[in-house]
């Protein structure tokens, strides 16, 4: 690739570093554009990336980064170590001299359990000639206002401001970095950036070390996924992007690891996903066990059940990672936005919302808890009374207005989606009694599904469309009734549901991509498709027996993934570019159960 290509810093040709308690955005030259410290929803201190883009001229004047600069820059090459989250970033000079950095956040066992402390390591080696580089590092803290001061010591540098102290340790000359000096890379270096804390052992032994033991991690981790037999590295790297996501010291899942990425140009649709959505959630490790990753759905578990368990029954949609229940909304003033598409924000308004689908996302969530004989600590009475109260709620809320998956922001009405996951809370809730054995519960729980089932497919149907629609009472389509089949509602092969993919294949189709909902919200109307919208699109098209084309579709979508298989929210029908928070949940859950429906078997296989 081009070195030109990238500058500017234009687009989301972006990989990412972490261990489930932070993580990092390396772009192709191996620049870190994006990282909050100390975990998902902090404070970014590499706020590159929502600052306008990177000037012209490259990472020297820039501010927000972390780059390591080759002189001459000509080529560069990025990929990822097979299998596993360490990222390599390969440099070349005009005149054949190269480096190689290796990005990685410590992931493994030791002593009994899990370390992944907050830090960044970078290793860098010389590959050919005599490489001349540029070490930049210019934090900044309080979402882009503040400069920290630094201090330096014989092998380190220390950033400080407000509450924060970051440190860089090194082998590399001090003096080089914290001037900005230009030098040659005459052998392997260590830079380790993280908390304020010294190292004991020697840097360069210890990263090594560190390396070889994060490698073997998510090799093993990956080895035990039960993958399709086609689009075997698509899927890995999908599912390791979703482990990526999961903030492992509570449970929770985040939408993605950014803010504010604009879901069209100029669109003002800025928002901030670093939050633990309940439906989001539920789609991601629904899909990481289905792959047998079943340790992030115990964890997510636990967050779920601390949840429930002070909420009454009653349930916001979204929630931070540590627990939060106020995400208030504000802006970031001093960043101008993803090129310049501002605002930045901080918060989501959405925790104020009433999405009645969270009692549904929250129940299927954990009805695998209490079938699946793998789990060190299955479902039982107790976590079933607390579903009840999540499932009082839902029998409550069924049939009345929210804002609806979508979050709409300035109107209300009974979504049909909304409804459709409160039955789903009662039917499963209905199998769950029946696997403890308590008989009148089931009954009490069949009876009440039966009672939303006919409610919601008479109130829900629109005559005119031959459809179900968006609403009751309605006639605008929505992709998110393409999931009826998947729920389980009504099987693929029912006329009305077949009637539904009709209608919303013309009205939400864009080529080969998929819309939402086409009708004009608070923003006007929807500009770009919407990723995990045009899997479910492949997925029901498939179940109803376009399953060439579904295929073809699905190679498509493959195709619109960055350099590293990653994808964003959302997508412009006309150039295929990506736009929208990154990497997004949603869609490398649908990248995953795509390839799950669509694959040979293993048995046919050969």
């Amino acid at each position: 690739m081009r070195a030109d290509a990238l500058q500017g810093g234009r687009d989301l040709d972006l990989a990412v570093v972490g261990n489930c308690t932070w993580a990092a955005l390396v772009d192709r030259l191996g620049r870190v554009v994006w990282a909050c410290f100390p975990r998902f929803d902090s404070d970014p201190i590499f706020p590159a990336l929502l600052n306008g883009g990177l000037p012209p001229g490259g990472a020297a004047q820039a501010e927000g980064l972390y780059a390591v600069e080759l002189e001459g820059l000509a080529q560069s090459e990025q990929h990822y170590d097979s299998n596993t989250a360490i990222l390599v970033t390969i440099l070349r000079d005009h005149s054949g001299a190269a480096l190689e950095i290796r990005d990685f956040a410590p992931r493994f066992v030791n002593h009994g359990r899990v370390y992944r402390p907050t830090m960044l390591v970078r290793r860098l080696r010389p590959l050919h000639g005599n490489p001349r580089i540029r070490i930049v590092l210019r934090p900044r803290f309080g979402y882009g206002q503040e400069h920290p001061s630094t201090t330096r010591g014989s092998n380190h540098i220390r950033f400080v401001g407000g509450d924060t102290t970051l440190r860089l340790t090194t082998d590399a000359p001090v003096s080089h970095i914290a001037g900005g000096a230009p030098f040659l890379l005459q052998r392997p270096l260590t830079l380790v950036l993280g908390p304020d804390e010294s190292f004991a052992s020697a840097i360069g032994a210890t990263a090594r070390d560190f390396e070889e033991r994060t490698r073997d991690y998510w090799i093993e981790w990956s080895r035990t996924l039960a993958i399709p037999f086609e689009w075997q590295q698509a899927v890995i790297r999908a599912a390791i992007s979703l482990k990526l996501c999961s903030f492992e010291e509570t449970g929770a899942v985040v939408a993605a690891l950014t803010t504010s990425i604009p879901e069209a140009a100029h669109s003002g649709r800025n928002w901030d996903y670093r939050y633990c959505w309940l439906r989001d959630a539920y789609f991601v490790i629904h899909a990481l066990g289905r792959l047998g990753a079943t340790r992030t759905m115990e964890g997510y578990l636990e967050y779920l059940a601390n949840l429930v368990s002070g909420a009454n029954g009653g349930l916001q949609p979204v929630y931070g990672i540590g627990l939060e229940r106020d995400l208030a909304e504000r802006r970031a003033e001093a960043l101008a936005g993803y090129r310049g598409m501002g605002p930045v924000r901080v918060g989501n308004q959405a925790f104020e919302h009433t999405q009645n689908d969270v009692y549904g996302s929250v129940v299927l969530a954990a009805t695998q808890a209490f079938f699946d004989h793998r789990l060190l600590h299955p479902g039982g009475e107790r976590l079933f009374a607390l579903l009840e109260e999540v499932g009082r709620r839902a029998l409550e809320s069924w049939d009345q207005p929210d804002a609806g998956l979508w979050e709409l922001r300035t109107r209300s009405q009974v979504h049909t989606f909304s409804a459709l996951m409160c039955w789903a809370a009662c039917d499963r809730l209905a199998r769950i009694a029946t696997r403890l054995g308590a008989a009148e519960r089931a009954a009490h729980w069949q009876a009440a599904a039966a009672r939303l089932h006919g409610q919601i497919a008479r109130r829900s149907w629109c005559r005119q469309r031959g459809a179900f629609a968006a609403t009751f009472g309605g006639a605008d389509m929505d992709a998110s009734l393409l999931l009826m089949n998947h729920l389980g509602f009504l099987p693929a092969d029912d006329a009305r549901f077949a009637g539904t993919l009709r209608a919303i294949e013309g009205e939400l189709r864009r080529g080969d991509y998929l819309l939402r909902y086409a009708a004009a919200d608070d923003f006007g109307a929807p500009e770009n498709a919407f990723n995990v919208c045009t899997f479910w699109f492949i997925d029901a098209l498939a179940d109803s027996g376009r399953r060439e084309e579904a295929r073809a579709l699905f190679e498509n979508m493959l195709a619109r993934r960055n350099h590293a298989g990653l994808l964003s929210e959302d997508l412009d029908p006309a150039s295929g570019e990506l736009w929208g928070n990154f990497p997004q949940t949603y869609s490398m859950v649908g990248l995953i159960n795509s390839a799950l429906r669509l694959s040979r078997s293993w048995e046919k296989a050969f």
